[in-house]
């Protein structure tokens, strides 16, 4: 199959993310409201008026204003028609941009990183549709899809179905998180909360429009690795494939500076990923195919 054709497919080792307790997602959607908005939705003002709960303003009636606003309270006592303006309340807007590159079906330990970002992705659809709250959902590294801000069970219904779809296979384009990240930065007008789960590897074409989001609105940025991509075992001559091109390579992981300069660059690398990521203002949080991810992610978001 040509490279340049965009796949999924179900990992043959897939695992699932696991049991999600109810009450958890009840927690990660307090956390995650007060990351993008700062508040729930009628818990702060928004710019205008319009249909609300907060009074912005009490006037005399004019003609062509919606005689359901009139108040009879001060119509009466001003012997004036009068009606009240309202201040609209801002419904928060969760843009989740999810990596499904050929790099997520890696894993070593408990399960793929794709398992740990599927489970990730759950928590915040399940918690960004909490209080009347809208779901977006971009994704990178295979065929960029897109889910318009939905709320309810359409966008929870919209999200496992793509979910369900796997990751790309071996060798397939990958156009990286760039592209996606741009696309957010224009869709997303409103200020808001946008999560990125993703491995970070490849080209590091994100940093810029990542900063571009985070000027905007509040990023979490979700990092999933494996033990085995910050250092080799010495297990005698392995065969490997990098998943992002498809590329065999053959090394001896008995050699000793092999391994410690394997290491070296992994820790190099993800210290620029790091220092990136702060750059651009987002909430970095590392999980783990190895353990409980869920409740690395719990303690990351208190």
């Amino acid at each position: 199959m040509p490279a340049s054709v965009h796949t999924l497919r179900v990992p043959p080792a897939r695992q699932g993310p696991g049991p999600i307790p109810a009450a958890l997602v009840d927690a990660f959607a307090l956390s995650l409201a007060r990351r993008g908005a700062g508040v729930f939705p009628g818990d702060r003002m928004a710019p205008g008026v319009g249909s609300g709960t907060e009074l912005a303003q009490l006037r005399p009636y004019q003609l062509g204003d919606d005689v359901r606003q009139l108040d009879a309270a001060a119509s009466a006592r001003t012997g004036q028609a009068h009606v009240r303006l309202q201040v609209p309340e801002r419904i928060l807007t969760t843009w989740l941009v999810l990596d499904l590159s050929a790099s997520m079906a890696f894993g070593t330990a408990d399960r793929l990183k794709s398992d740990v970002a599927e489970g990730v992705a759950q928590v915040v659809g399940r918690a960004a549709t909490r209080h009347g709250g809208r779901l977006a959902v971009l994704t990178a590294g295979g065929p960029e899809t897109m889910l318009p801000p939905r709320g309810g069970p359409h966008a929870k219904i919209g999200l496992k179905r793509l979910l369900a779809e796997g990751v790309a296979v071996d060798g397939a384009a990958d156009r990286g998180l760039s592209p996606v990240l741009h696309k957010a930065g224009r869709l997303a007008r409103q200020p808001g909360l946008v999560v990125v789960v993703s491995d970070f590897r490849g080209a590091l074409d994100w940093p810029r429009p990542l900063r571009a989001l985070g000027a905007r609105h509040r990023v979490l940025a979700v990092e999933i690795r494996d033990p085995r991509e910050e250092r080799l075992e010495p297990v005698g001559r392995l065969a490997l494939v990098d998943p992002e091109s498809g590329r065999l390579i053959e090394v001896d992981t008995s050699r000793r500076g092999l391994r410690e300069r394997f290491a070296s660059a992994a820790a190099e690398e993800r210290a620029i990923v790091a220092a990136e990521l702060r750059k651009a203002a987002a909430q970095h949080v590392v999980l783990s195919t190895n353990g409980d991810w869920l409740r690395a992610l719990g303690r990351a978001l208190r």
